[in-house]
């Protein structure tokens, strides 16, 4: 089986690890302090606060917005269920825009008219390593006065224009296991405002600034030297990483441009991409459904993933919730049905690039 994703670590990392297991000093220190200060600078932000996964991330970052019950948050509801979990955990509103068929990402003419004299923050999510069009969220987000929070757990290191993701006032990575940049568990929290990532680093920290003097009720969100030491030398080495994703999805694009009815996904003009996933969407003109080609690739050994198979709000246990305000997504919901996301990682061999767009083109001219 060629998985979808894999992790690899290397010597770096191992001697990272026993270093810092023999200095048995393993919970947050120099290691996570070095990792934000690095992570602050290959991305343009002045702060970064690492914590204990991405989810953290949204959380913290969405509490020290200090939102009051029946403030809303517009996002997206093609993503992953931590964006909404986070709104409703912050005691928000979660409202949707709709998302775009180009990118994946939130469309900003939905965004406008998603707003409403409640909503205090614009939430866009950067899907699968492709920027959201940040310059229309901002000239949006400072006509009305709203704060923008960037989930960008699949977007380290692209960027929208010359400026990277999370650069743009609030922004939370993930570090968990299948991230381009992986400790397994873990996240990064970026902001230019002194006062926030001060806040940050106390909530993270049971609301100490020193031992046993409490500023605020904070809660345990911190990362440990261990994990840091994992991510130092991915840090390192990040750009050489995804260089190998983009040769790889340019493989991958090049070899299903002329299959019918697959179509693969566009950088565009103005971004990066950093292929956290590469997503192809499955339409009608290829004669095979998109769940259809994902079981017939697996039957030849083809990992892939639906990256995602229902509206965030669409699942039971949001049914009928106080918190979510539905609204008619069409595009998001086509997307449900049409994206499918095939292998992209730097592993990858050229025999195994050949097998993987080979078995699209065979199972779809099998179908027509």
């Amino acid at each position: 089986m060629i998985p979808i994703t894999t992790v690899q670590f290397g010597s770096e990392e191992e001697e990272l690890v026993l270093e810092v297991l023999r200095s048995g000093l393993i919970a947050q220190g120099p290691k996570v302090a070095a990792l934000e200060a690095g992570f602050a600078e290959a991305y343009g932000s002045k702060h970064a606060i690492a914590v204990n996964n991405g989810t953290t991330a949204l959380i913290a970052a969405l509490q020290v917005l200090d939102l009051q019950p029946g403030d809303e948050v517009v996002t997206t509801p093609f993503t992953f269920v931590a964006t909404l979990n986070a709104i409703l955990q912050a005691g928000a509103t979660a409202v949707f825009a709709d998302a775009r068929l180009d990118d994946f990402n939130i469309d900003p003419e939905s965004i406008a008219g998603a707003i409403t004299e409640r909503t205090k923050v614009i939430a866009p999510v950067h899907l699968y390593g492709q920027m959201a069009d940040m310059d229309k969220i901002v000239d949006l987000a400072r006509s009305k006065g709203l704060r923008i929070l960037e989930d960008s757990a699949q977007a380290q290191g692209a960027q929208f224009g010359e400026r990277f993701a999370g650069s743009y006032g609030l922004a939370t990575f993930s570090l968990y296991a299948t991230k381009n940049m992986t400790t397994g568990e873990g996240g990064i929290i970026t902001t230019d405002d002194d006062e926030l990532a001060d806040r940050l680093r106390l909530l993270r920290n049971q609301g100490m600034r020193a031992r046993y003097q409490y500023e605020l009720a904070g809660s345990n969100y911190r990362l440990t030297d261990l994990q840091a030491a994992l991510a130092l030398p991915q840090l390192a080495r990040y750009d050489e990483t995804v260089a190998k994703r983009r040769r790889n999805a340019a493989y991958l694009s090049n070899a299903l441009a002329e299959v019918a009815g697959i179509v693969t996904p566009r950088v565009l003009d103005d971004r990066t991409h950093v292929w956290h996933q590469y997503t192809i969407r499955v339409t009608e003109e290829s004669g095979i459904t998109r769940d259809e080609l994902s079981a017939k690739l697996l039957e030849r050994g083809v990992g892939n993933g639906v990256y995602y198979p229902k509206l965030v709000f669409d699942y039971d246990a949001y049914a009928g919730h106080p918190q979510i305000r539905v609204s008619e997504v069409p595009v998001a919901a086509r997307l449900t049905r049409e994206a499918l996301s095939l292998p992209v990682h730097p592993a990858l061999t050229t025999d195994e690039l050949d097998t993987i767009a080979g078995a699209v083109a065979d199972i779809v001219a099998g179908s027509r």
